[in-house]
């Protein structure tokens, strides 16, 4: 569910503190203006420049490895999963152990979704999958669902426009054919708006089985042989995934999958997509998943071996 995402602002910094990551470029800019305007050309100028040259290399270089730190501590971003889905369980529970209204534990896992949004643009993780509604769902109390459907609308409308700000691609996966004609076209124009985004990806599947995936991808591939654009026996796996609703992800297979409230099942998640995905079965229910929980889960992909079958 992506509602409510708040992303901090950043201090404001002038291009001349010292806090400014271009501070030690205009500081070189001016050295070397002023030097060469009272040092006329010669051998000595061309070596002073190059000097100052270097040294701005050296604290551009400087800069990157100071940016580099905003990984914690043990973490390493060359072996950081490129795509982390998460199955997102336990807010009627941690209402239900509250003695609140289901509604309130649904806000309280948007609370949740947003640090982990922020920890992964944070961090580069390119892609967040999340399974926020399923096909099954539906057969939830009437009372429940439109709340959700509701919640989803509110969410889009609020906050489209950090999403533009933030540079974040929202894609939407599922039989959308399903949900009500106004969630429908928020969706539409959303997935237009941020489709050129490119910093990170949510996904959020939404009246979505892995079931129902693989048999879409089917149906698909069967009327294109049907109309001779293919021959049954050209279909094989890269055709299957072409179809897939996950076409529309740069890295369509999640390295990681994140399961909350200390259940051990996928529950019909993006089934082909998981085929070598590592599992992480966190006992936090969602609402209480945050970062020193995401940081366990980051840090357990760290240290398997994938082998993807060899």
């Amino acid at each position: 569910m992506l509602f409510s995402l708040q992303f901090p602002f950043p201090p404001i910094i002038t291009t001349l503190s010292p806090r400014s990551k271009s501070f030690s470029h205009v500081l070189h800019h001016y050295r070397l203006k002023k030097l060469t305007s009272l040092v006329p050309d010669s051998p000595l100028c061309s070596t002073m420049e190059h000097a100052l040259i270097q040294q701005g290399k050296e604290e551009e270089a400087f800069n990157g490895r100071v940016e580099d730190q905003t990984l914690p501590l043990g973490l390493q971003r060359e072996t950081l999963p490129r795509h982390v889905a998460v199955i997102m369980d336990g807010n009627r529970i941690w209402a239900r152990l509250r003695d609140l209204p289901v509604g309130s534990g649904y806000e309280a896992g948007v609370r949740s979704l947003r640090e982990i949004v922020e920890l992964c643009c944070k961090w580069r993780i390119k892609v967040l999958s999340v399974f926020a509604f399923s096909s099954d769902n539906w057969f939830r109390p009437k009372v429940e669902v439109e709340f959700l459907m509701s919640l989803f609308e509110r969410g889009i409308q609020e906050d489209t426009g950090i999403f533009l700000r933030e540079n974040i691609r929202i894609s939407v996966i599922g039989d959308l054919a399903k949900l009500p004609k106004a969630l429908q076209e928020l969706i539409i124009n959303l997935e237009e708006a941020t489709k050129n985004n490119t910093h990170f990806q949510l996904i959020v599947a939404v009246s979505y089985s892995g079931h129902y995936d693989v048999v879409q991808a089917c149906q698909r591939l069967a009327l294109k042989a049907k109309c001779g654009l293919i021959e049954p026996s050209d279909i094989n796996k890269s055709l299957i995934e072409e179809e897939l609703e996950t076409k529309c992800i740069e890295f369509p297979y999640p390295d990681l999958l994140i399961r909350t409230s200390g259940e051990f099942r996928v529950s019909n998640f993006m089934l082909w997509q998981l085929a070598y995905a590592e599992l992480f079965f966190a006992q936090s229910l969602w609402p209480d998943f945050g970062e020193a929980e995401f940081l366990k889960a980051l840090l357990a992909f760290q240290q398997r071996k994938r082998r993807y079958g060899g």
